[in-house]
Parts: structure tokens; sequence; C-alpha cells
């Protein structure tokens, strides 16, 4: 592969800043082949699949994992917690920013003085720092008391609802981003999947650090893909199975189940899925248009080939709304 296979030219224009109300008048753009794709909304996705299909979504909670931060000298840090190290969540691998200032055994305080991050040297790699989280406190309370949403940076700081950051069905707290392209779906899509007779299965994938890294340049295959934990019931498996069609919800459900049939459940998983991958779970994709030169695009162009390009340049044609708070997209996966 080249850089150049999963590039676009993204207009600033074309970025959502915030989310369309309500969840599921999102635009749809269904893809059908070699055919041209259809437009809809979210709110017909019922409509767009078949009963005996099964619907799987990644139902991680996102976590108030930005923490705007002082050095006691008086500079401001950012913090951005990534994901808990080994098993507590009281040390985590965390994105820090500026990162060369500070110093292993150095402690970062809120506003109001509280000592909130107690830094602890940069992770394997360089490009991220383990920190400890000060204090007896719990520290998910600590993180509700002094954290941020971790929207994404170039949405500024807006005024949003932080539930409008977290899907419908979002259960166990852990990611650093949201699982974007299920913040599409409502209860009453739901309601009218089931009677429909597509039934929902859930999986977790915790959002790790390569949400977050451009691809670099050159061949996109030489890329060092970051671990993420997650965890697939057996049951589920056995459901995939069984399903006339699998559509995953997500990027993140995608590499959750296609994991899983590595044949371990639960754990890390550094599966990287690009060009010459073989599919062994999901049939169908539900996922947001994603930025250039990215992983999450290098899984896309592995699912539908070179035919993504044709898509979006669709999307963009029509107006399409792009990233976390933008459109959607139903994708069939080419058969190869």
């Amino acid at each position: 592969m080249d850089i150049d296979d999963v590039d676009y030219d993204l207009p600033e224009g074309a970025i959502a800043i915030e989310p369309v109300e309500p969840r599921d008048s999102a635009r749809f753009l269904v893809d059908r082949g070699d055919a041209a794709p259809d437009h809809h909304r979210v709110s017909d996705l019922p409509e767009l699949l078949q009963p005996g299909d099964l619907l799987v979504v990644n139902d991680s909670r996102v976590i108030p994992a930005r923490l705007r931060l002082h050095r006691h000298t008086g500079g401001a840090v950012e913090v951005l917690l990534v994901e808990p190290l080994e098993g507590t969540r009281r040390q985590w691998e965390a994105l820090v920013r500026p990162g060369g200032k500070v110093r292993p055994g150095e402690r970062l305080v809120t506003d109001g003085g509280l000592e909130l991050v107690e830094m602890r040297g940069r992770r394997p790699g360089g490009d991220t720092f383990e920190v400890a989280l000060c204090g007896d406190r719990d520290p998910l309370a600590l993180l509700e008391a002094h954290g941020e949403m971790p929207l994404p940076p170039y949405l500024g700081r807006p005024q949003i609802d932080p539930e409008r950051y977290q899907t419908v069905y979002a259960r166990k707290p852990g990611s650093a981003a949201a699982p974007t392209a299920g913040l599409h779906l409502t209860h009453s899509v739901f309601e009218r999947l089931a009677e429909r007779g597509v039934e929902m299965a859930r999986v977790e994938l915790v959002v790790g650090l390569d949400t977050f890294r451009p691809l670099d340049e050159g061949d996109p295959l030489g890329h060092r893909i970051h671990s993420e934990s997650y965890a697939v019931d057996p049951e589920v498996m056995e459901r995939c199975r069984a399903a006339r069609r699998v559509v995953a919800v997500g990027t993140t459900s995608v590499r959750a189940l296609e994991s899983a049939a590595t044949g371990q459940l639960a754990g890390r998983t550094s599966l990287y899925i690009h060009r010459g991958y073989t599919w062994q779970v999901v049939d169908l994709m539900m996922t947001n248009f994603h930025l250039p030169r990215t992983t999450l695009l290098v899984m896309i162009e592995a699912f539908v080939g070179p035919r993504w390009k044709v898509l979006y340049r669709q999307a963009l044609d029509s107006g399409y709304r792009f990233l976390s708070f933008g459109d959607a997209m139903l994708l069939d996966r080419c058969i190869q």
C-alpha cells in the first residue's frame, strides 16, 4: 500500500462541529456495491436490514478523561487518560501536552490547588506517559469531579451535554473516545429493529491510542498499531455464527469481533485490519466518515476495496457531515 491509498481532501466545512437532533436524523449513505449508493437517514436502519440479521454494538462508556491541570510553577498541562494500567484505575497510560517539560515524580494540580496527577515517566515507544491519580478517593469519582469529556480537539470546547457523547446503550466506563457510529442509534430504532426480527448483541472494546494517531508517511502496512482491551461473550460468538448477517456498528465492534474469531474471546488485541485481510465474522459495517490517513480508513479500504473513495466523494458532493458528530454510512463487504 501507499499512504495515498487512504488519503483524500477533507474540506473544513465538511467537518461536523455539533451533533444533529434527534440522533437518528443523521444522514445515512447506503453502499450498494457497484451501483450508486442510496441516501437515507439512520432512522431508516430497521427497513434496511432483514429478519435474522444481528446488530453488534460496542457498549464501552466514555469517561471524562481530559484533565486540564497546572504545574506547581504555574505552567498549564493537559493530560488525556488513554487506558488504565495493570487492571487498576489508579495508574494510566496518558497523552500529556506539553510532555517535554514535566518530570517523573512531579505532581500536577487543579485550578483549586488539588494535587490530582503524579507523573511516572514515559511508556515504551515514547509517545505516551505513565501517570497516577493522587489520593485515596475513587478514581472514577475524581474524574467525574475534575475531568472533561474527551471531545475531539478540533471541536474546541463546545457547550455540549456530556451524555450526547455517549451511546444510549453505554455501560462499563473505560474509553477515552466514543464509538461514534453508535451515537446515531436511539431506543426507538432498537425497538423497531426488534419488531423487524433483527437482534442486538453487545461487545466491549476500550477505545485506545490509535484513535488519536495518524499514519506515518510511506506504506500504511508498516504502521505499528497499539493494542486495545476487548471482550466478547461466547454466547455472542454463537449468535454471530447463527445469524443471517452480522452488522457491526463501528470499527471498534469490528475489531472486537474479528479479534474474537481468532479464538481468544477477551484480552488485548493488536489486530491490524488492512488490505488482504481475510474476514471471519462481519458482513455489514455501520460507520462514520473518518479522517484521511488513519488506521480506521485502512480498515474501511480492507472492507470495501478502492470504492471507498467513490463513496466518500459522493458523500462530500452531497453535503454529508464528517467525523465524530457527522453522518454515517452502511457498507456491504466486498467479496475478495
